[in-house]
């Protein structure tokens, strides 16, 4: 048996330090935290200080009673997880849950799985850092509080099964805001005067601008006749040198922003990538705010680029951290080994250290130099000057590597503008055309998964372990979605200069067109508003900030933990009472208009299944029309005109081979629907234009896609793409395809029965017992056995009699009330019937009258 027991959290960082130790060590994996705070109402006493009641998960106990029994035998166990407040609660929960002795436990921190990393840890241990592990603390409190409290709120003002949570609520209002202010953004037109001149040597050309535009139209026309029969000239001529400096080494943050525009990584892919970088030993820790380098790395780094591209490469650079929570982190995120150029691994991983790997060795590199040009070009007939700007690199320096993406280039990488030809000050110039466009203001842009980030950390809202669950969890609950939108066609005067005659015409560009943005739903606008107007404090800038820098302070012992939770907690609790008893429901309902036809009032809202037209009051004895809003609309946006064409949906067309042909919308969208079949509509499609024809050209297409590619066991096999992939469907079963061993175009005979008889075999051995008139079974899973009930997937509690799992024979004999009794225990009214409630005594009809005000926007 070992002397020492080293435990970390995951498997794939224990095998990597495992060959770094020698034989005297066994190293073992927590799996992450082996504890977690209990469900319900019993997890946090308030009253008692906030004392947490923990509990180890049903899938932990095995690995638990493992640890426990290891750690018992060694004489030394050695805490090993991350250096951030996480990795300390995890020491924490283990030093607790294990039954550790002080002195026979050591905690150890390192920044980069490396041997020389790993045996410096082990020369200088010390002891968990409750400091730390209290600001873990503060953090999982508060927040399970805060989401506790609030979901119930809003399931009883908003809508069942919605949620809450401290950050992803400010995330949530940062985005709805940033969509409001698209919406109510009024362009305003300008001209931009631009020109070529010819230099009258060869095809020597030079572009240049009018630096200020004009505001109407004729202004601009006039400046292009004044100009038609004039002499230009250089009236100005400044060259100047000019430089330019590399971008510090990443934190969490700017990683995840440049990974973003440069590879197209959302951010919790990101994490995931760099997360394996590092437990395989190839990138130091990637949860930082620091952008120092230790004096290892700057050492290393000069050494490899003096090798590489030689000493005139070569510049010193030493970064400060602006960040105040930034203590915790030693370094900033950079290559274990700088020689290594490369990396193995999957093409996620190459393309992911290649970017870290540039924008470390860039950070330690001699600055670009630039020669810069400035004309200016005067016309004989106006005053104004039209300027020429070109700059010449003279040396690469950090180029040579890596140039710094930014939210306006969307990727790209511009080095510098272009290069001016020899000019001199009082050279004639000779037009060879000059334009003024039409140009208009733009909004400001919404915010992508980088650009939140951005913003997030300059509110100093947030932590680098938070930004990715954040933006995963806003989308994951409905509240905000990520996707390409088209732009729409805008009209622009042209007027050109060309040849001594000015002409004018009218083009034609897209604006608008938007791609993998975040654009607020219409329920988080509508739960968003209802925490603006009820919970200020949660979805407030400056609190939640306020709140982030007293974590902060109890991680440095400024302040204690308990006291900040008491601060926080009773003002929130005593909003929550008043919002309950006092709110009215929030459905994000405004006014429209009335209906020509019927003079009732129009109201869009949103209603249980989704963002609604309503025709009609509640009240009146005639019930209300409906009709549900499609993808591309909203309920902030829909005009009266357009909700009034919803109305015109379901329209029925002829039959199309004896069945009945019918275009509508629904929850899904827009779809055809053929007989019994239901066919969504391709995206953006107009289901009001839809005819006879298209309908039949949709129907035909959906039949080739249906139409078997083969056959097994007599039935036939077809194929088509879902939400997990390519999939082939045979006798009701969805079997999906792998990226590996299979083209999903080509799929041969051979192939469909290989994939089907898997499927079939794992469906033979995926049930192990069933209750079918109590929707109730018991299936072989992924990580083992688990319950079905209804739609919800439970854990399978431990055997009561033998306090062990249960085995297949126990399973296969095991008793429903036995099954029934761990659902009530997760799902507590789970068999309670719900009572039918009272019916409502209709209230006298109401004239139709539009007094309702219009929702806020």
């Amino acid at each position: 048996m070992a002397k020492n027991l080293l435990i970390v959290e995951s498997p794939a960082k224990a095998k990597t330090i495992e060959g770094y130790l020698g034989k005297d060590f066994l190293v073992k994996s927590s799996y992450g935290h082996i504890r977690d705070l209990v469900k319900g109402d019993m997890a946090i006493d308030i009253n008692n200080n906030f004392a947490q009641t923990y509990e180890v998960p049903a899938d932990k106990k095995s690995m638990v009673a493992e640890l426990k029994k290891l750690a018992k035998e060694a004489e030394m166990v050695w805490l090993a997880s991350d250096e951030d407040r996480e990795g300390e609660a995890i020491s924490w929960h283990l030093f607790e849950t294990l039954g550790l002795k002080v002195e026979k436990t050591k905690r150890i921190v390192f920044h980069e799985i490396t041997k020389p990393a790993i045996l410096k840890a082990i020369e200088s241990p010390r002891g968990i850092n409750y400091n730390l592990v209290n600001a873990q603390q503060a953090r999982r409190v508060l927040d399970r509080l805060v989401g506790f409290e609030l979901s119930p709120v809003l399931w009883k003002k908003v809508k069942p099964s919605l949620s809450a949570g401290r950050v992803q609520s400010v995330a949530v209002r940062l985005i709805v805001d940033r969509e409001r202010e698209v919406q109510n953004f009024n362009a305003s037109a300008a001209y931009k005067i631009t020109a070529q001149f010819s230099t009258g040597k060869g095809r020597e050309m030079v572009k240049a601008e009018l630096p200020q535009r004009f505001e109407s139209e004729a202004d601009a026309e006039k400046f292009l006749q004044d100009c038609a029969n004039a002499k230009f000239d250089i009236t100005s001529l400044e060259t100047k040198p000019a430089k330019r400096n590399p971008a510090a080494p990443f934190t969490t943050s700017t990683l995840q922003q440049e990974a973003s525009r440069k590879l197209g990584f959302p951010v919790a892919r990101t994490m995931q990538v760099a997360q394996r970088l590092y437990e395989a030993g190839k990138i130091t820790y990637m949860r930082t705010d620091s952008v120092n380098l230790s004096e290892t790395a700057l050492n290393a780094a000069a050494a490899e680029i003096k090798s590489a591209y030689g000493n005139q490469y070569h510049q010193q650079r030493v970064y400060r951290t602006k960040s105040a929570g930034a203590q915790e982190a030693h370094e900033a995120i950079r290559p274990t080994y700088f020689d290594r150029h490369t990396v193995d691994g999957d093409i996620s991983e190459k393309r992911l250290y290649d970017l870290i790997w540039k924008r470390s060795i860039a950070s330690q590199m001699s600055e670009a130099l630039f020669e810069k040009t400035t004309a200016q070009i005067t016309a004989s007939t106006r005053k104004e000057h039209l300027v020429a700007e070109g700059e010449v690199l003279k040396f690469d320096g950090f180029l040579k590597v890596y140039l710094e993406s930014t939210d306006d280039d969307e990727g790209e990488e511009k080095e510098g503008g272009s290069i001016l030809p020899p000019l001199a000050k009082g050279q004639a110039l000779f037009l060879k055309e000059m334009q003024g466009t039409e140009r208009f203001s733009r909004p400001p842009a919404r915010y992508t998964e980088a650009s939140l980030v951005k913003k997030l950390e300059e509110l100093g809202i947030g932590r680098p372990s938070t930004y990715a669950p954040t933006i995963s969890t806003v989308q994951n609950r409905g509240y905000v979605v990520k996707e390409d939108r088209d732009g729409k066609a805008r009209k622009f005067t042209a007027i050109v200069l060309s040849d001594g005659k000015v002409n004018k015409e009218v083009k034609s560009e897209i604006t608008g067109a938007e791609k993998q943005k975040l654009f607020p739903t219409d329920i988080g606008e509508v739960v968003n508003d209802f925490l603006v107007e009820h919970f200020k404090g949660i979805v407030d800038f400056n609190f939640t900030a306020k709140v982030e820098k007293e974590f902060d302070e109890i991680a440095q012992g400024l302040q204690e933990w308990t006291k900040m939770l008491h601060a926080f907690y009773n003002p929130f609790h005593t909003e929550v009472e008043t919002t309950l008893e006092n709110a009215e429901r929030a459905t994000g309902e405004r006014l429209l208009g009335l209906d020509p036809a019927s003079g009732k009032n129009v109201y869009t809202k949103v209603g249980k299944f989704g963002p609604l037209v309503q025709i009609g009051e509640l009240d009146e004895e005639e019930k209300p029309r409906y009709a549900s809003l499609m993808r591309n609309q909203s309920v902030a946006t829909i005009s009266l005109e357009e909700a009034l064409e919803l109305f015109k949906l379901p329209f029925h067309l002829p039959h199309f081979e004896g069945k009945e042909v019918m275009i509508g919308v629904g929850r899904f969208g827009p779809y055809v629907k053929w007989g019994e079949a239901f066919i969504s509509l391709p995206k953006n499609e107009d289901p009001l234009a839809v005819t006879f024809d298209r309908a039949v050209e949709i129907i035909k297409q959906k039949m080739d896609d249906d139409a078997p590619i083969a056959h097994y066991q007599g039935l036939g096999v077809t194929k088509g793409k879902g939400r997990f992939g390519p999939f082939i469907k045979w006798n009701d079963l969805f079997i999906n395809i792998p990226a590996k061993g299979y083209d999903f175009d080509n799929l041969s005979q051979e192939d469909i029965e290989t994939l089907i008889g898997k499927k079939v075999e794992k469906e033979a051995n995926r049930f192990i017992k069933t209750w079918d008139e109590e929707k109730i079974s018991i299936e072989n899973g992924r990580w083992g056995p688990f319950i079905r009930f209804g739609k919800l997937m439970l854990k399978l509690r431990y055997n009561e009699a033998t306090k062990q799992k249960y085995t297949p024979e126990e399973l296969a004999d095991v008793d429903l009330e036995v099954i029934k009794k761990m659902i009530v225990e997760q799902v507590p009214k789970a068999f309670e019937t719900k009572k039918k409630a009272p019916a409502k005594k209709k209230a006298p009809a109401k004239k139709a009258v539009a007094k309702k005000t219009v929702a806020k926007k």
